[in-house]
């Protein structure tokens, strides 16, 4: 693949592919800094991590590389939820629950991280790029990050998002298609309205933006990396191209279900979490599904549905894990990350040529 001189000058990295943030298991400080030491840019999954818990991962992925990588993070306000929300939302869990044998949900006074705390140990740590998913950042933060030397990489799913990240001082925009695996980033509109098709969204955003687009969603091969290359995008981030990869944590009931990938379906519910997520379609999706418009938001449904998942998994019941993966699934490929990354830059450079 050629030499990017756009993303070498902006993130110092050789080659214009990114691994993208994956939480709930699959992001780790090793496969990070394989795909950063071969040349790409890691990141690392801080959204639901603690900030003592971000500092460690930070730490740990900077004694295994020299080279940049990414912690991203979700935006997010504290909750306070009604209890009658709450209430709802466990009595429509509690199916699940009886299946898997669990006792009656206890009270829950802790629904998610504080962002406000978890953003304080990003500054503090510094890696070279801070991305930010679920909403949006203040010009104030976004300068406090540039006034530690981090890069600013923002989610949008629509022009409107690109935009706006742009207004804030963002450095660069990660265009998420409808095609992407695991959650949705928007934060403007419904995610309803938001579900525009990787190709389709790439030219959009770059013909509205001045800062450097990098294109998510559906991408798993040099084919998908030329197409975005091809559209105006500076790079791309993968995130399902790089579950299977042995520094990868994915669970090994969640690495069996990539590998039939091609012979299942994926969705986007919010049935798991409380926010719009693509994963492959299972029993859980399908019994929630017709009431998709009570579950309650994230973090509540996240925080409510977390002992089922965890409960099915050491009970081996994939069919109530949420097993997140993008549509290009069927595509995955079980090789070391640094060695993934290698084969797509040559795939990419073939691509290119013809």
């Amino acid at each position: 693949m050629p030499h990017d001189s756009r993303l070498a000058g902006l993130l110092g990295i050789e080659l214009p592919i990114l691994q993208a943030p994956m939480a709930g298991g699959p992001s780790t400080p090793k496969l990070a800094a394989s795909v950063s030491n071969a040349g790409g840019m890691g990141s690392l999954a801080g959204g639901m991590s603690s900030p003592d818990r971000i500092r460690e991962e930070i730490a740990a992925t900077r004694r295994l590389t020299e080279r940049p990588f990414a912690m991203n993070l979700f935006v997010l306000e504290t909750p306070h939820p009604a209890p009658e929300v709450v209430e709802h939302a466990v009595k429509l869990l509690q199916p699940l629950r009886d299946e898997l044998g669990l006792p009656p949900q206890p009270p829950i006074t802790k629904f998610c991280e504080s962002f406000d705390e978890q953003f304080e140990a990003l500054l503090e740590s510094e890696p070279a790029v801070a991305s930010f998913t679920f909403g949006i950042l203040s010009e104030s933060q976004v300068e406090a990050l540039h006034r530690r030397r981090i890069l600013v990489s923002g989610t949008a799913t629509t022009v409107a998002e690109a935009r706006a990240w742009q207004a804030v001082g963002a450095d660069m925009v990660c265009a998420q298609g409808a095609d992407a695996g695991a959650h949705r980033g928007t934060f403007l509109d419904s995610y309803e309205n938001s579900l525009i098709g990787t190709m389709a969204l790439i030219p959009l955003v770059c013909d509205a933006v001045k800062i450097p687009v990098i294109a998510a969603g559906g991408i798993m091969d040099g084919r998908g990396i030329a197409a975005a290359r091809m559209l105006g995008a500076f790079g791309v981030q993968m995130g399902t191209a790089f579950m299977l990869c042995p520094e990868a944590g994915t669970s090994q009931l969640w690495r069996d279900a990539l590998r039939n990938g091609a012979e299942h379906p994926t969705r986007v519910s919010r049935v798991y979490s409380g926010r719009a997520a693509r994963g492959l379609v299972n029993e859980f999706m399908l019994r929630l599904s017709p009431h998709e418009h009570e579950i309650a938001p994230y973090p509540i449904q996240n925080a409510l549905s977390g002992p089922i998942r965890r409960a099915a998994a050491q009970a081996n019941r994939p069919e109530f894990l949420s097993l997140w993966a993008g549509q290009g699934v069927g595509l995955c490929r079980e090789v070391p990350a640094g060695e993934l990354v290698r084969i797509l830059a040559r795939e990419t450079q073939e691509m290119l040529e013809t």
